[in-house]
């Protein structure tokens, strides 16, 4: 279906001459929507997306994708092969079947075969995926609902053919892919989302290591410039706000679900910077390995569905990542070029000049032509702050930090004059899954994380002149993102009273 619809584009690109501009049409953007969803790499999500074309995109331009032939030692003396995960396949949208290793040291693993970055710094290998995730599994498979039945260290190598995530690559060959894009830094979520809002993670690099973060951010930025955001968030309480603290206390009207993403999109009132969190639980639509992957192809369909041909269409850049690689293979050693954000002293001896491995990135809007391949013009690779780059170039503010100031901006993917009326995935249609994911009891960590940081809030339990509040232990992740809702709820409520007082 995709080759179809790229056929009828080219029929229709000849019959009207496009023009590119001599500029950036960077300006002809007014709403950038961003979406962030969780743990997948480049080469595992899109690595076979040209596969067929040898590795050349539509466009004519390279494409730094997989042969087929990239293997990793399995520390047994023999090696493991790159395989393609196919629709039809057991638990497909289930894979790797467990989560992998994840943190600063699984990721040095996986990069150099050793938990602690080589000293002097020697390139990676990203020869330590398999034997890393072996010993995951070792350690998850005590553990109740943590792994999938018959799931083998292996099962790390394989991939996503574009046909089983027909939206992700539809949008990827229908618009713009890059795949250059790093994740900020070699770790996990927290510290990644926290260089997505803020430039830095404060020396950070373990989720656990910090529960809020006090750096300015991209959002505070915007409001002291005049522009204006919103957080929407599918679970119906914000992560985000929780964890950066110059937005906890921002007006409740910057933050919704996405239902509100719907309708301020439909009624043109869509802010300047849109975040869009993804549900957190275990069955929701994060992508989170093992979780159903397949949820996640529907909420980047009910994304850009949304979008498509709205009044905001024409005007929108929607950016599609992923926090971090989440121990899933890629093929690419990260770059050691990246700029330190601040003075930060780095948290485990990391000095932040890396960059952590590709992740994927989808560029989508009516000014980019289908099949481009984009990647940064210069030798510093695109990463999460090339968000704020753009962000910060398009309305004119300043950086945030060296890093962010040191990144490139992706405005030079806006190339055509003339907007496409043509729709990439049209008859295009949603896989879905019927495999049961495994679910640990209680919440997920981010279920958890999200809970926690409501906790910090400032309502108390009482009404006297002391403060007073526990957090409960939870049953489930139901109940930690009921138990965040409310304690928002309450925290909005008393910040307008406050508001409200002469």
């Amino acid at each position: 279906m995709a080759g179809r619809v790229l056929v009828d584009i080219q029929k229709i690109t000849s019959k009207r001459e496009v023009r590119l501009a001599s500029g950036s049409l960077l300006q002809s953007i007014d709403h950038f929507v961003v979406v962030m969803l969780e743990n997948r790499s480049f080469d595992h999500m899109l690595g076979f997306l040209y596969a067929d074309q040898g590795n050349v995109s539509p466009a004519g331009q390279p494409f730094e994708g997989l042969s087929g032939n990239e293997r990793n030692a399995d520390g047994k003396g023999g090696q493991v092969e790159v395989f393609k995960i196919q629709p039809t396949d057991p638990h497909a949208y289930l894979m790797p079947g467990a989560d992998p290793g994840e943190g600063y040291l699984n990721t040095n693993y996986q990069l150099f075969g050793s938990e602690h970055q080589p000293n002097p710094l020697v390139a990676a290998t990203n020869q330590g995926f398999v034997t890393n995730f072996a010993s995951t599994l070792a350690w998850e498979s005590k553990q109740s609902g943590r792994v999938i039945a018959g799931t083998t260290a292996s099962q790390i190598m394989g991939m996503f053919a574009p046909q089983t995530l027909p939206i992700l690559s539809g949008l990827a060959s229908g618009y713009a892919v890059c795949d250059y894009w790093f994740s900020s830094i070699p770790t996990q979520t927290i510290p990644n989302r926290a260089f997505m809002a803020m430039a830095t993670s404060q020396g950070i690099v373990q989720d656990a290591s910090r529960k809020v973060y006090t750096a300015p951010s991209i959002y505070n930025l915007l409001t002291q410039h005049g522009q204006t955001w919103a957080i929407y968030s599918d679970s119906g309480a914000s992560l985000t706000r929780g964890l950066v603290s110059d937005i906890t206390s921002a007006p409740a009207a910057h933050f919704g679900q996405f239902a509100d993403f719907q309708k301020a999109v439909k009624q043109g009132t869509l802010p300047a910077y849109v975040f869009l969190e993804p549900s957190w639980g275990s069955s929701g639509n994060n992508q989170h390995p093992p979780y159903n992957v397949a949820l996640g192809e529907q909420f980047l369909h009910d994304v850009y569905y949304t979008l498509f041909g709205s009044p905001v269409w024409g005007s929108t850049l929607l950016i599609i990542t992923y926090d971090e690689h989440g121990g899933c293979y890629d093929h690419v050693p990260p770059p050691e070029n990246a700029v330190a954000p601040d003075d930060s002293v780095g948290e485990l001896g990391f000095t932040f000049t890396r960059f952590g491995p590709r992740v994927p990135t989808v560029l989508v809007s009516p000014l980019i032509p289908a099949g481009t391949v984009f990647r940064a013009p210069g030798p510093t690779p695109f990463d999460h702050t090339s968000i704020l780059a753009t962000v910060e170039k398009r309305f004119g503010l300043p950086g945030l930090t060296k890093r962010d100031a040191a990144a490139p901006d992706v405005g030079g993917v806006l190339t055509l004059q003339q907007p496409r009326r043509d729709d990439p995935l049209h008859g295009v249609v949603v896989p879905v899954s019927k495999a049961t994911p495994v679910h640990a009891p209680g919440p997920t960590h981010l279920e958890q994380t999200l809970a926690e940081s409501a906790s910090l809030l400032p309502v108390s339990d009482t009404t006297d002149g002391g403060y007073h509040h526990e957090m409960p232990i939870f049953k489930s992740g139901a109940e930690a993102v009921d138990y965040a809702r409310k304690r928002y709820q309450a925290f909005d409520e008393k910040l307008k009273a406050q508001h409200a007082r002469p």
